[in-house]
């Protein structure tokens, strides 16, 4: 089937060549591979005396200012420019573990059809590089079994019934159409709020964990401070979604699962930097969740997009 892939992008650099290159090499090979980049002279340095668009015929590159880009409507224009029955949203540092990864994804995603499985998304693994404490953040959150979520599993799995990823996820566009596609506005989490919407109108989400791609970063605790305000900020914004269902129970349950694993893996020299990462994210969130009785300024310096405040 035809199938389009919809990446963001902000000042890539040639891992972009790669993510490219192992699309077109995929079983089911994209129909049109949408580039939303934010500034256009990034792009331009880029590809400046390449034959980028004769390498990649299939590549079509929108341009938006850092004044426009939102997480939710940056996708939601990408989205208008596909032609295809289903589409797949994919972020610039993730790249496909294998050439199956988008005939899996689909295969997830038409899986069921009588249960209308609105969106399927990918399983991530952490790269060579990264640390045992990301390696470990992956394996709990991407494990190896995969599931379909519905209103059913909501008392029991909780917030985890909406965990949904755009860093490779594939969606229905009939009902993606159906259900007013990504929110409009939003500075984080587009994909569970869609996600959340759709179990809510009684469709399914897929976690389809054959589909593979290498994505993860090792952020220093200031870093997951900014991302984690970012996260509450979104959970603030969105009570449609978040109120009454619980994100810190996850979190504890990756606490004790982590800490099990450096323990049994004889890594407990670890432990005190897991901790105070652990710290720097609850202490983001929490700033994030009450991001509205802070002065503008702090809110500003916490956040990783301070002009979305702006808008």
């Amino acid at each position: 089937m035809d199938i389009d892939v919809i990446i963001p992008v902000y000042r890539p650099d040639k891992k972009l060549f790669l993510l490219l290159d192992a699309l077109n090499k995929q079983t089911l090979r994209p129909q049109t591979i949408i580039l939303m980049n934010t500034e256009k002279k990034y792009f331009d340095e880029l590809v400046w005396g390449t034959d980028f668009p004769e390498r990649y015929p299939n590549v079509e590159v929108h341009h938006i200012t850092k004044e426009e880009f939102d997480h939710g409507g940056t996708r939601r224009r990408a989205v208008r420019q596909s032609t295809a029955p289903a589409f797949v949203m994919m972020t610039q540092d993730a790249i496909p573990a294998d050439n199956m990864l988008l005939e899996n994804l689909i295969g997830g995603l038409y899986k069921q059809e009588k249960s209308m499985i609105a969106v399927a998304y990918a399983r991530q693994l952490a790269d060579d590089k990264c640390g045992v404490l990301e390696t470990a953040s992956r394996e709990f959150n991407y494990p190896e079994q995969s599931v379909t979520k519905t209103r059913r599993d909501i008392d029991k799995m909780g917030i985890k019934t909406f965990f949904c990823s755009d860093v490779c996820a594939a969606y229905r566009r009939e009902v993606y159409d159906k259900l007013g596609g990504f929110v409009r506005h939003t500075l984080f989490n587009e994909d569970m709020i869609f996600a959340s919407n759709a179990i809510k109108a009684g469709y399914a989400v897929r976690y389809q964990a054959d589909a593979k791609v290498i994505h993860s970063h090792n952020y220093s605790n200031s870093q997951q401070l900014h991302r984690n305000f970012d996260l509450g900020v979104s959970q603030n914004q969105h009570p449609e979604v978040f109120r009454g269902i619980s994100s810190e129970s996850e979190g504890k349950k990756l606490v004790a699962a982590t800490t099990r694993k450096l323990i049994n893996e004889k890594k407990a020299l670890e432990l005190p930097h897991f901790y105070m990462q652990c710290a720097s994210k609850y202490a983001g969130y929490l700033l994030g969740k009450n991001y509205d009785k802070l002065p503008r300024k702090l809110v500003k310096k916490l956040t990783t997009n301070p002009k979305y405040f702006d808008m």
